[in-house]
């Protein structure tokens, strides 16, 4: 059985290799989990000694089947959690994270099997990330980075790859919610930010930072 900060561990080496090509650096990861690389190199050595990575010094980690398996186990239950303080809680998505990745570790495959079927088996959190299915398989969404969306375009708002509480609030502040289609109506060649036009009739700036945290999908 893992510990807690092994089962940490699995999640962000699954998170970072998600984002890249290759294998994820110790340095990625010190920086993603706020510790020391000496730590990271000694808990790396400890994950592939259970044979949940595949670990070379200096050339960095890739998670084995079985890594990646428990994985995706922390992270459907992560997601899940998430579903279920929202949707039953009254937890709004900026406050849920944190909760979630102490409620994530309890892993009771019963509590989390009904769980999702009192949830009516959802198949994204509230941050619009996709929940892996029981069979541990993650959906591929297939989503585009604001971004990455030409001016005149129309797309809709799906997920945000920031989860802080911070960038949350900015978005509810500025009215840019999962599910709203939002048009691209200048963008600014300087700084890359845009203006945006949402289903209400109300133009939004989005920086360019805001702009690569927001997926989207086709209208």
């Amino acid at each position: 059985m893992q510990s807690f900060t092994e089962e940490n561990y699995l999640k962000t080496i699954y998170y970072l290799a998600t984002r890249q090509e290759g294998e994820v650096s110790t340095n990625a990861l010190a920086e993603m989990t706020a510790t020391k690389a000496a730590s990271v190199t000694d808990m790396l050595r400890k994950l592939a000694d259970k044979q949940l990575i595949h670990y070379k010094k200096y050339q960095g980690v890739r998670l084995t089947e079985e890594g990646e398996r428990l994985a995706l186990q922390i992270i459907r239950r992560h997601r899940l959690w998430e579903v279920f303080l929202v949707e039953k809680l009254g937890f709004g998505w900026d406050e849920v994270h944190s909760i979630a990745e102490e409620l994530e570790h309890i892993r009771s495959e019963q509590l989390v099997t009904r769980l999702d079927a009192f949830l009516g088996n959802p198949q994204f959190d509230p941050h619009g990330d996709p929940i892996p299915t029981p069979a541990g398989q993650m959906p591929e969404m297939g989503y585009r980075k604001l971004a990455d969306v030409d001016v005149g375009e129309s797309v809709r708002l799906m997920a945000v790859l920031e989860h802080s509480t911070e960038f949350l609030k900015h978005l509810d502040h500025s009215n840019l919610t999962l599910g709203c289609a939002v048009t691209i109506t200048e963008a600014n060649a300087f700084d890359k930010s845009v203006l945006v036009q949402i289903e209400s009739g109300r133009t939004v700036f989005v920086s360019q930072e805001v702009a690569k945290n927001l997926l989207v999908s086709g209208e």
